[in-house]
């Protein structure tokens, strides 16, 4: 157990060897909850006594979506990655909620446990949503927020978001799952990374491997398509929400620093967006990457982590006084640049090649 971990957690945790792909220098572990069981994927930081940080993985993701960014930022984080209710490795919820709301509430079950502290709080897409409310509702759980592609709702949702979206009506996810039977896990897997990339060639032969297997495991979990579908529904009951429970109404509570990242060939969280979205969180940052698809801290770790790590100084600024910059070129266009909270761009290097 890490110095990090608080006594009352030992008796719930439980190592998970050989279910789920761990990278190098992971770990997996079960963690235990009231009407939950939570697996968290963790990286020891490069020294004792680094933040926490808690990284929330869209729909139909895992924790596995983020160990591209971890080892980047293990000098500035103590890094978990958990697999929400029903996703990855972790079981579905006793009582069948995936709701935005419930899949929240399991994130704030987990932080409460741990009495880590304010924490780092990463979300992607759906996990942009949770990640959101969690830090409307409860602020002193949260240190910065940083979201990649948040599904925030949308008036006019893109076309290619559309089939996605379907699967919150109900017996969709059934009649595609007959009309899909014969696929194999191969064209699934490509069907996802064309979805969700801006450029697919940017997998690896190796990475396109361990998704496949992935993807073979899940689609033998009995609850893979509930979780799916029902998760989905939520999406879009939080889009219909008014009021104070509102995504929108509670991106402006957020009193935690945020940067916001969207890509330029996003197919699911539309680029325009991005504005929007600086415009509602009160301390915000922008980073867009025009090349980049619905998982940017996959296919452009380094650029996030990078900008991330901006956030930080701004922070702990340097006792210099000075201001830094993400790097980059300076300019206005905000399809190129880190806008930070004075209003100034802090522009980063968008346009990188595969």
């Amino acid at each position: 157990m890490s110095s990090t971990e608080s006594p009352h957690l030992s008796a719930a945790v439980t190592p998970r060897v050989g279910v789920v792909k761990v990278a190098a220098g992971e770990r997996l572990r079960s963690v235990g909850l009231p009407g939950l069981s939570l697996t968290v994927r963790s990286r020891p930081p490069a020294r004792p006594g680094l933040p926490p940080a808690l990284l929330v993985h869209g729909l139909g993701g895992s924790s596995q979506n983020w160990s591209a960014l971890m080892p980047l930022l293990d000098d500035v984080m103590e890094s978990e990655a958990l697999d929400l209710p029903g996703f990855g490795d972790s079981p579905p919820p006793d009582d069948g909620g995936y709701s935005v709301t419930a899949h929240a509430r399991a994130v704030i079950r987990y932080l409460d446990s741990t009495g880590r502290g304010p924490t780092h709080l990463f979300g992607n897409s759906l996990g942009g949503a949770v990640t959101t409310r969690v830090a409307a509702v409860r602020p002193d759980l949260v240190r910065s927020l940083t979201l990649v592609s948040p599904a925030l709702p949308e008036i006019r949702v893109q076309r290619t978001a559309v089939p996605t979206a379907l699967l919150a009506v109900p017996g969709v996810a059934a009649l595609f799952t007959r009309l899909t039977r014969d696929w194999s896990p191969e064209q699934r897997v490509r069907g996802v990374t064309g979805l969700c990339y801006g450029d697919p060639g940017r997998v690896t032969p190796d990475g396109f491997r361990a998704a496949v297997e992935e993807m073979e495991r899940r689609m033998a979990l009995p609850h893979f398509w509930e979780a799916m579908a029902r998760s989905a529904r939520g999406i879009v009951d939080a889009y219909t929400l008014g009021g104070q429970h509102g995504l929108w109404r509670q991106a402006e509570r957020v009193l935690a620093p945020t940067l916001l990242v969207y890509g330029g060939r996003d197919q699911l969280v539309s680029y325009r967006m991005a504005q929007r979205a600086s415009r509602a969180f009160r301390d915000s940052r922008l980073l867009t990457l025009p090349d980049a698809g619905h998982v940017a801290m996959m296919e452009y770790p380094d650029l996030v982590a990078g900008a991330f790590r901006g956030l930080l100084r701004d922070l702990d600024p340097p006792s210099g006084g000075g201001h830094d910059s993400v790097g980059g070129d300076s300019g206005r266009d905000i399809g190129r640049g880190v806008v930070g909270p004075s209003g100034t761009d802090e522009s980063a290097d968008a346009q990188t090649g595969s």
